[in-house]
């Protein structure tokens, strides 16, 4: 059974702390089955009226969790029937129906039921108490990452083309010339230097891997119609188990008894316990610092731009952009950092798993002698 790691709740708590200390009232509409966050009852006449105009509500929390969190089809822009959304297909297994597949449009963004299954808050449900579905469909934040992944092949196997033709010893030139100092970066400052020996060449490719899987989709989700995919924490779980189990299958013999028979003895049943939960303790820390990081950048900037639909005045624009526009030039900065960190963390809890305190200690001192 294959289940979902929710982050709205996180993620809804975190926004509504941010969007009370500017307004006292709530941004959600009182009618259920209300399609726009702009009031249907104007019409476009009216709207360009400025006599008879009628105070918009802009739903600040609905746009900021459209692009957080994932979702069944991918809304580019526009509210109700001049809304562009691209549908995505749905996939789910049903144990009294079997497999079946359609595409999102059928639920009319939540609206309308089909074959007994409704979309509601983006989980599917089925009207049949007794029926269990697994779903397996292909979500906005699942086509990010195959357009992302192929970003990532052009890009290394265009590149890697380029050194058959070229060589090593002639200038790189186009992309080649861009991404060849990262590269040597990830390979040398990274891997090199934190897995050392000759151990640290057959992690590079993997280093590589995570390295610019995270950096494009932490590009990508800068894009305001982009999806959210490091800062989805299912994502960036999968990334931490990965880690965990290169880590762990690649490690010494030293690291497990370092582990499982830690020194002094006396304090083993208090040590090992602590040493156990270490091991899991640090790809945690990866899964969450990435979320974190992408995802709070992402509320801040959706939550500046709607300072101007809260205060409902265009003498808070200006400070409103500013303030965008410069958290704006941290989360590209933040982008190349975190990608950095994690392949830097990764690199590192690899070679001390690997290291050999046995053999480092016989090394120095035959060299000291």
């Amino acid at each position: 059974m294959i289940s979902k790691i929710n982050t709205s709740g996180l993620l809804k708590v975190v926004l509504a702390v941010f969007l009370v200390l500017f307004s006292s009232s709530s941004s959600y509409s009182n009618k259920p089955n209300q399609h726009s966050s702009v009031s249907e009852n104007h019409s476009v006449s009216d709207s360009l009226n400025k006599n008879a105009s009628k105070s918009e509500t802009v739903d600040i929390t609905k746009v900021a969790f459209e692009h957080i969190l994932d979702s069944h089809s991918w809304h580019f822009w526009g509210e109700g029937h001049d809304a562009l959304v691209f549908s995505l297909p749905i996939i789910i297994y049903s144990n009294t129906k079997g497999l079946q597949t359609f595409m999102s449009s059928k639920f009319d963004h939540g609206h309308a039921s089909y074959n007994g299954y409704n979309l509601e808050e983006e989980v599917i449900k089925s009207e049949d108490l007794n029926e269990t579905i697994y779903d397996f469909s292909i979500t906005k934040n699942v086509t990010q990452m195959f357009i992302s992944m192929a970003l990532l092949l052009w890009l290394f196997i265009s590149i890697a083309n380029a050194y058959k033709k070229t060589g090593i010893t002639s200038a790189p030139n186009g992309k080649q010339s861009f991404f060849e100092p990262l590269i040597i970066f990830v390979r040398d400052d990274i891997a090199k230097e934190n897995i050392g020996g000759n151990k640290y060449e057959r992690f590079v490719p993997y280093l590589l891997t995570v390295f610019f899987l995270i950096l494009i989709n932490n590009v990508l989700g800068l894009i305001p119609i982009s999806a959210n995919l490091t800062g989805n924490i299912a994502f960036t779980l999968v990334l931490a188990v990965v880690t965990l189990l290169v880590t762990n299958f690649n490690a010494s013999k030293t690291y497990w008894k370092h582990i499982f028979a830690p020194k002094p003895a006396a304090l083993w049943l208090i040590l090992m316990p602590i040493e156990l939960v270490g091991v899991f303790s640090k790809p945690f820390a990866l899964m969450i610092r990435l979320f974190a990081n992408i995802a709070g950048g992402h509320i801040v900037v959706i939550s500046l731009v709607g300072l101007i639909f809260i205060f409902k005045s265009i003498y808070i624009a200006p400070v409103s952009v500013a303030f965008t526009l410069f958290i704006d030039i941290l989360e590209c900065l933040v982008a190349l950092l975190q990608a950095y960190i994690f392949t830097m963390l990764t690199a590192l809890f690899i070679g001390s798993a690997m290291e050999d305190h046995g053999h480092s200690n016989e090394e120095a001192a035959s060299n000291h002698h």
